[in-house]
Formats: structure tokens, sequence, C-alpha cells
């Protein structure tokens, strides 16, 4: 039974707005229940709600799945502003970290794992014992994670210009190789032919990415003589020595390995900048902004501490 409140749009309430939100970026019915814990025939119910709210289908089928129309484009947009000036606004305006008790949700991927996390870590555990920290992967999916409230803080090699995203630069990187310490190659410089043809341990990072040094050498016309290929650099320590392979990776990424490999200069550089971001849900945020404040001074740390 249709009732008159179930048209106001002014008894439509956040969490109603949430739902449409998840539902808007997720395409489908059934994540959105999974995501929130609750049954679909419930997001069903909200949605329909909604509908007669502002008198527009919302989505509509499309061969197996769901489009939104325009005015769910709109209205998302628009609503998804609204749910996290209001989460932002409902933030505890006072923040001690030694009594917080939390948790923070980091987005990254393995670089910043290697480099950042740990020395983030150490210093939570010193400072804020009680806040808890979870780290997803984010591949390719970070802006959506960022967007969709999975994710609280995203790092990463990305740039995201849209509206209602914030971010600042943390750290600048470049590529080198490593291999063992008795690898010839490793006795003089490498010249771009040279690097070309020697054999190499190549990390694909699962094929959601590309590193920036194989894109300058296929700008130059160039490929790299691949033996091995990898989904990630984690186990490099382990594979190189006593072999003659080499491996191209990010410095920090190299020095994380510790004494094991030697690191020469790459031809191909490739400078790359890691940037931090966060959302309006908490960009006023007392223990948001502090959290960002650690990260900054971690970065800030280790790009004092990398004399290379």
């Amino acid at each position: 039974m249709v009732t008159p409140k179930d048209s106001d749009p002014l008894a439509v309430d956040f969490a109603a707005l949430r739902v449409l939100r998840l539902v808007h970026d997720y395409a489908s019915f059934s994540r959105t229940a999974e995501v929130l814990g609750v049954n679909q025939s419930s997001v069903s119910y909200t949605i329909d709600r909604l509908r007669r709210a502002f008198g527009d289908p919302l989505f509509v089928r499309q061969g197996a799945g769901i489009v939104p129309t325009d005015r769910c484009d709109e209205i998302v947009r628009e609503a998804a502003r609204l749910v996290d000036e209001f989460v932002a606004l409902s933030a505890p305006r006072v923040f001690d970290p030694a009594r917080a008790e939390a948790t923070m949700i980091l987005s990254c991927n393995y670089y910043e794992r290697a480099t950042l996390v740990p020395a983030l870590v150490r210093r939570l555990r010193a400072v804020a014992p009680g806040v808890k920290l979870r780290v997803i992967t984010s591949t390719v999916r970070g802006r959506e994670q960022l967007s969709r409230g999975e994710c609280d803080i995203l790092v990463g090699p990305v740039q995201i210009g849209d509206a209602g995203f914030f971010g600042r630069r943390v750290l600048s990187d470049h590529y080198v190789c490593v291999m063992a310490p008795d690898n010839p190659l490793g006795q003089t410089p490498l010249d771009i032919e040279g690097f070309a043809a020697a054999p190499q341990a190549v990390v694909t990072y699962g094929g959601n990415w590309k590193s920036r040094y194989l894109i300058e050498m296929e700008d130059a016309g160039l490929a790299p003589n691949m033996v091995l290929e990898l989904p990630s650099p984690a186990t490099l320590r382990d594979i190189l020595p006593g072999t003659d392979l080499i491996a191209t990776v990010p410095l920090r990424t190299a020095l994380s390995f510790g004494p094991g490999l030697s690191i020469v200069d790459c031809p191909f550089p490739a400078p790359f900048e890691i940037d931090l971001y966060w959302t309006a849900r908490t960009h006023h945020s007392p223990m948001h902004r502090w959290l960002r404040g650690v990260i900054g001074h971690v970065a800030t740390e280790l790009e004092a501490g990398v004399v290379r």
C-alpha cells in the first residue's frame, strides 16, 4: 500500500540515499545488499520508495543488468555530496589519538604497503594504540572505493581531479634496476640497448597496472627481454640471487628488499608521484585529518632518508 509519506521527498533519509548511491555505483541490487549486509528485498523496497519520492524510475533494465536514468545520475551526484557533508558534520570535533578507539581504512597497492605502511603502523602503535588500520588493495579501483566509502584514504600513483575529492602529494620516486651482486650487468652503467637486451624478470602486477618504465620503453620502440613474468615484486629478493636476471622496480621498493641485491640506475627512470586522496566525507574530521598528517609526516621522513 502506497502512503502519502512514500511519495514525499522530505521523508527520504540519508540511509536511503546511501542505498541509492551504492546501487548506482555497483549497478547491482544484489551487490549493494551484500555490501550493506541486508536482504536484496530490503534494497528493492528502498529503491521503490525513492522512485515514488522522486517520480522517476531511477534504474531501467538493459540486457542482464541495470542502468541509471539521467535523473538518477543527477540525484546521486547531489545526494553523494549531501551525505558526505552530513557525515562530516556529525563527526566529533575533538580527537585524542592516545584515547581514540576507531578503525580507518587505507586503500593502496604493493608499493605503498612496502614503503609507507610499515612506518605508519609503527607510528600508530606508538601514539594511537586504540586505532586499527585496515589496508585494502586498490589495483585500479581506488577512486571507486573512495567514492563508495569503502576506504577513508587512497594512496597511490593516481590523479583524481573530480569535484568532491581532495588530494596532496606525499612522495616522488623513479625506477631502478636490481640484480644479484655478482651480476656482470651491474659492473658498468646500463645503456638503453644493453638494458633492453638483458634477461629480465618483469613485474606485471597481475595485468592491472603497467609500470611507467615499460611505457617509456614502448614510446622508444623497445620491449624488455622478458625471461620471467611475475604478478608482484615480493619474491624478487629470493629469485634474483644466483641468476643473470635483472628486474626494474621503484627505488623505494628496491630499498625494501634489503642489502642482498645490487641497485643500479635504469636508462628509463620514469619518475612518478604518489598522492594521497580523500573525500568530503572525511575532509573535516579531526581523526582523519590527523591520520592524513601522520601519513604525510611518514612520507616526509622517507623522502629525507633517501640520499640516492
